[in-house]
């Protein structure tokens, strides 16, 4: 059975629940304590989903390469920025997923 749609008044609410004082304390030391194994699943995503390959590397030869100071500073940091955007998403997925399982551990996906 394929997980239902979420409308976004839902998933609004539910954001909105997670920002709660000490909301996330349980999940945080959930994944404090799976860290490692959570670590190599969001690894594989990242490197199975063409996230880190040719094109990651020519962006970092790039930012290194700038001369200018300025300038290699703010492609750095623009990199890094995005290298953090994709490995939150990509990790919200795994979270989906770890979720999913937890809920459920019989059904296949």
């Amino acid at each position: 059975m394929p997980a239902r749609e979420f409308t976004d008044a839902e998933v609004e609410a539910a954001v909105a629940a997670l920002s709660r004082d000490g909301r996330l304390q349980g999940a945080q030391d959930l994944v404090t304590r799976a860290a490692p194994q959570l670590q190599r699943v969001l690894d594989e995503a990242l490197h199975n989903g063409g996230w880190f390959g040719p094109a990651h590397d020519q962006a970092v030869g790039e930012a290194a390469a700038t001369e200018a100071v300025g300038d290699r500073r703010r492609a750095v940091h623009t990199l890094v920025a995005e290298e953090t955007r994709l490995g939150m998403l990509v990790g919200v997925a795994v979270g989906f997923e770890l979720a999913r399982e937890l809920g459920d551990p019989t059904q296949e996906t």
